[in-house]
């Protein structure tokens, strides 16, 4: 794992401790601070948290700001010329998922950290498989995994520990 960007909906559940997998989401932070690993806070995801909350409340001084450049907008035009959305998805919601996906793929983000399985991970599986992203979605439903953090190793070769 190189670098991960956050997810509007991690960014929320981290914020928020009565929510569901608040402690998955500290425990995700906590870690890539620990082991140095970059965290991005796009400025798509900062605008849709501060729909609710404020930015402020966030620990800002942990991430690095990833601003929606002019590569990032081409990217997603070109990904969503290759996506059809799903009839019941909601678009604005969709096309800010796809902004974030091309954000990752042009910064060479290897992780998007999220609690949104609905569109976010559903479409980048989707272009995961066509060979057009390689971003791996960690998602909070699954709980904490330092697997992450060791390109998916799990344990040594025989080791029974398992």
């Amino acid at each position: 794992m190189s670098a991960i960007l956050l997810d509007t909906s991690y960014l929320i559940s981290l914020a928020d401790p009565a929510r569901a997998h608040h402690q998955t989401a500290v425990s995700y932070l906590r870690e890539a601070l620990k082991r140095g690993v970059p965290l991005y806070l796009s400025a798509i995801a900062a605008s849709e948290f501060q729909v609710k909350q404020a930015v402020t409340d966030l620990p800002l001084r942990n991430f690095e700001v990833l601003p929606f450049n002019i590569d990032h907008a081409m990217m997603a035009g070109l990904l969503m010329q290759d996506l059809q959305r799903d009839a019941g998805d909601d678009r604005s919601a969709v096309k800010d998922d796809i902004k974030l996906i091309a954000q990752a793929i042009c910064e060479s983000l290897t992780h998007v950290l999220t609690e949104d399985a609905q569109t976010l991970v559903k479409y980048l599986d989707r272009l995961n498989k066509a060979g057009t992203s390689s971003v791996k979605p960690i998602l909070l439903a699954d709980g904490f995994d330092t697997a992450w953090f060791e390109n998916g190793q799990r344990g040594l070769l025989g080791d029974s520990s398992d």
